[in-house]
């Protein structure tokens, strides 16, 4: 496996510090998207869910609608600007029951062990060992995981390869794996299963964590 080079320990992308007032509205095309991600879980009142790389909390009311206010969102995520504009749509939606935790992935404490995960448009996330063992590590057994995001599309739709590497590079530190982003987390679950959207630019990611085993 590859060594914590610890993608989560770099400095966190300008992308997340500078643009983060403006995030929502420059991500607002891929709300039916995210709808789609939540969807895939299939979440009951009072789970605990833990939004990996939750950003400004896009995924927040998604989240709530399905576990209700006996349920905890645990968001985390290691860009300050983007846990801000979270803790503020939280504070001024009366969502008590989210909890922040500013931290890398790979070393955030997370305080409990939940029904579920979700890991939207996070790809370094993703690509390090070091997160998934810590996510997945405070799972239950059989708990729901999905992930989503982009990828590269077939290798003979050039141009389109050229137009996607445009569009996310601002926010990913390195490409490697883009062509299967689920590579990794693949090895993490069961009844996995991948579908490809948009043309083979996206794509959706669902399975159940496996039973922590030695």
């Amino acid at each position: 496996m590859p060594q914590a080079t610890e993608i989560g320990l770099a400095p966190v992308l300008p992308a997340y510090s500078e643009r983060a007032d403006s995030y929502d509205h420059d991500t607002a095309p891929y709300e039916s998207w995210r709808r789609r991600l939540v969807a895939a879980l299939p979440l009951r009142r009072g789970d605990t869910v833990l939004d990996v790389g939750c950003g400004t909390g896009l995924c927040f009311p998604l989240l709530l609608d399905e576990i209700g206010a006996e349920g905890t969102v645990i968001g985390i995520d290691d860009a300050p600007a983007m846990l801000a504009e979270a803790r503020a749509k939280a504070d001024a939606h009366g969502w008590r029951n989210i909890t922040l935790i500013e931290a890398p992935a790979e070393h955030a404490i997370i305080p409990c062990i939940a029904d579920a995960a979700l890991f939207s448009a996070v790809h370094d996330v993703l690509q390090s060992p070091a997160a998934l063992d810590n996510v997945i590590g405070h799972l239950r057994p059989g708990a729901w995981v999905v992930g989503a995001g982009g990828k590269f599309p077939p290798a003979w739709e050039v141009p389109l390869t050229f137009v996607v590497r445009a569009v996310h590079a601002p926010y990913i530190r390195d490409f490697t794996g883009f062509d299967r982003p689920w590579r990794l987390l693949e090895e993490y679950l069961d009844d996995f299963h991948v579908t490809e959207v948009a043309f083979g630019t996206g794509y959706i990611a669902v399975g159940r964590a496996r039973p922590v085993t030695g």
